[in-house]
């Protein structure tokens, strides 16, 4: 996460059994709280895929009693995504109820499902037929600046007066850890960008981390035509494509407009959940496991 440093205050946590590392809990402070890493759309507690139901039990036992000898009061973790798990793993909604812990957040994901991948709506299949009509050629491409500097930044700043979660030294540090997971796909019209998407892709998912057009994406259908190439194209055998979240300008509000564009691809809601956890009620944890 040393990428994200100028801006968090790292505390992440490791897990040990004996010498064997059990458990990760990318992790920032802020005075006496701990949150599930902000830098990160995923956080949550990352264990060995063995680890059986007891074992996390202890092993958030073990988190909770050290932050509280640490002096930091409260823990804020969010729950991964279903989909992103290599298996079932539902142990922090059972701890969080034991622990008398509150939901502060539930996001909200469109995922498309491979079995969904034919319920295309009209309007986006439209949009496809814009894009062929016009000409449009997909392009991946190995930076990002093309794509930050002429369309990404210039949309979040007239639209939302806003920048992107990651800047293009990050993203491009990001790209050179993970050469393998992170890509990135422009669309031209007449040799010129109109639009862009950045990917995340994990073994079984493909995350819509970025996805922008310019000023004429409704005219040349260029957001639809460069998704379902995506879909169709890029990613046929991955068994989820995560379009991310729609929030609106707050956290209790969805963007309607932006959610109707991701179900017409025939995504799924996935949600997800954010608690906070009092540190000395780790108490509570000590007779589960009779």
């Amino acid at each position: 996460m040393e990428y994200h440093q100028d801006r968090f205050e790292d505390y992440s946590l490791m897990v040990f059994k004996g010498n064997k590392l059990s458990a990760l809990l990318p992790a920032n402070k802020v005075g006496n709280k701990l949150y599930s890493h902000q830098g990160l759309s995923y956080g949550g507690l990352i264990l060995e895929f063995n680890q059986k139901f007891g074992s996390v039990i202890d092993i958030f036992y073990k988190i909770l009693t050290f932050l509280e000898f640490n002096g930091i009061k409260f823990l804020q973790i969010k729950e991964i995504p279903f989909v992103y798990l290599k298996k079932p793993s539902g142990e922090l909604s059972f701890m969080a109820d034991l622990l008398k812990a509150n939901i502060v957040e539930r996001y909200l994901h469109s995922v498309l499902c491979s079995d969904n991948k034919t319920l295309y709506s009209k309007s986006r299949l439209e949009g496809e037929k814009r894009g062929v009509k016009h000409g449009l050629v997909v392009k991946e491409e190995g930076d990002f600046k093309t794509f930050w500097n002429n369309i990404l930044i210039p949309n979040l700043v007239e639209n939302y007066n806003a920048m992107p979660l990651h800047s293009l030294k990050e993203i491009t540090l990001l790209k050179k850890k993970f050469p393998k997971n992170l890509r990135q796909f422009n669309v031209f019209y007449e040799n010129k960008i109109v639009a862009g998407a950045t990917i995340f892709q994990s073994d079984e998912v493909a995350k819509l981390q970025y996805i922008s057009g310019d000023k004429n994406k409704n005219t040349l259908g260029s957001l639809d035509f460069l998704q379902l190439h995506l879909i169709n194209n890029v990613y046929p055998q991955k068994k989820y494509f995560d379009l991310g979240t729609s929030k609106g300008n707050d956290d209790n509000t969805i963007n309607k407009g932006l959610l109707f564009w991701k179900e017409g691809f025939g995504t799924g809601t996935v949600t997800s959940d954010v608690f906070i956890i009092e540190t000395k009620n780790y108490k509570l944890l000590e007779n589960v496991m009779q």
